[in-house]
């Protein structure tokens, strides 16, 4: 059987104050990574695919430039520069944080290779990522501009490109840290659980994001990955809160905790 590969997602506004501009959180940056050495030493087999937000950094640059929506002339092309630029130097300050914790991880760049049309990822080359995770690398993946054949340029979301990945590589979790302790009803209280068939349940309650998002918030979230699932059975998602120290590395350690919201 296959190594199943657990995919991680950081979220932008967890690790950067989405209000701000490239306000980056250093120190949960550094215990996040830490929790993620942590976890590693103690399984030495575990095996993951790590994917972050832009939070105030790519996201401020789309918005400016409207590049989700479309690339055009030269104006929208330096734009669409300018948002790739902003999304690679948050992944570098990431890999740093990474590298200082002693986890080997390398940012591979969605941009290099993503085929999309329409805002729709119809290709991404999987070779990179599988060569990093047989070297026991761990593969940093963010959301980033990609070439699109209908719009000329578009941006991708980290939850876009992971959820391709995660159609072409064996995994059985999808686990989603960011400042909320998980899907929030309109009480303010954790939905434990979410299923395509409690979903009308819980629309009302998902609203929009805080900050700046161009690839939409938590209701958009919440309806891809349930699509995803769709697509991929026996794959399961927990969202849940990076802000509590060591919740992550416990959850690394073993998903099924009754943390946060899962998705299945």
């Amino acid at each position: 059987m296959a190594t199943q590969h657990i995919f991680l997602k950081l979220g932008g506004s967890l690790l950067t104050e989405k209000t701000g501009y490239e306000a980056l959180r250093p120190q949960t940056l550094a215990r996040l990574a830490s929790e993620i050495a942590q976890a590693r030493a103690h399984e030495p087999g575990l095996s993951l695919v790590l994917g972050h937000g832009s939070g105030s950094f790519g996201h401020v640059a789309g918005a400016k430039h409207g590049t989700r929506a479309g690339v055009g002339g030269p104006e929208g092309w330096y734009g669409f520069a300018e948002v790739a630029d902003a999304a690679a130097r948050l992944n570098r300050h990431v890999v740093a944080a990474l590298l200082s914790a002693d986890v080997p991880a390398i940012g591979l760049a969605p941009s290099a290779s993503a085929q999309v049309a329409d805002g729709i990822i119809t290709h991404l080359s999987t070779t990179p990522v599988e060569s990093a995770l047989a070297s026991g690398l761990v593969p940093v993946m963010f959301g980033d501009v990609a070439f699109d054949s209908i719009r000329g340029g578009t941006i991708v979301s980290t939850e876009e490109v992971m959820s391709y990945l995660a159609g072409k590589l064996p995994r059985n979790w999808f686990l989603l840290a960011g400042e909320t302790d998980g899907v929030l009803d309109l009480n303010g209280q954790v939905i434990p659980l979410i299923t395509r068939d409690t979903l009308h349940d819980v629309v009302p309650a998902l609203g929009g994001s805080r900050g700046t998002d161009v690839t939409g918030g938590m209701a958009s979230k919440v309806m891809a990955m349930l699509d995803l699932i769709d697509s991929q059975p026996g794959l399961k998602i927990r969202i849940f809160s990076g802000l509590q120290p060591g919740q992550l590395g416990r959850i690394l350690l073993d998903p099924n905790q009754s943390i946060g919201t899962l998705l299945q």
